[in-house]
């Protein structure tokens, strides 16, 4: 009575188990790294030479209120890992370029800067006008999130 009793215990910690895995993995799909950005090759990276000085023809400061607003507004708008659908038209997949974009900031109130984001003209229109893809967030930079959005 006690070897079946232990087989018996032995077969319900193996479905356990089985279980236990079962119910997990799929859960592993949800914790996907960040997504980064696209390096050169180290060849192609060896080959570029910065400069001893940043030239001063067309430099520009950008605060660093600007850039994390606008960041966090076109993560939210264009994820890096979103891609056109199968069968996207040309000016489908240029919308799903960030390139395609240009980026407006205004200050709303105090501590709030308001991020306009709106396709650049001629970008993605060859065949016609581009439908109002803009959207206006509206970003708390004291504690770096999305208040509301605009679409």
């Amino acid at each position: 009575m006690g070897r079946e009793r232990s087989v018996f215990q032995h077969r319900r910690l193996k479905q356990a188990l089985v279980l236990l895995l079962a119910l997990t993995l799929p859960a592993c799909a949800l914790f996907r790294g960040p997504v980064r950005p696209v390096f050169a090759p180290p060849e192609e990276a060896a080959r570029f030479k910065f400069p001893l000085d940043l030239p001063a023809e067309g430099r520009m400061l950008t605060p660093a209120t600007v850039v994390v607003a606008t960041q966090l507004a076109m993560d939210d708008f264009l994820p890096l890992d979103i891609k056109p659908h199968k069968g996207a038209t040309p000016d489908e997949v240029c919308l799903y370029r960030r390139d395609s974009y240009d980026v407006w900031t205004s200050p709303a109130s105090e501590g709030v800067l308001l991020v306009n984001i709106v396709p650049r003209h001629n970008t993605c229109d060859s065949d016609g006008p581009v439908m109002d893809m803009s959207s206006t967030y509206a970003i708390d930079v004291k504690q770096w999130r999305i208040l509301a959005v605009q679409r």
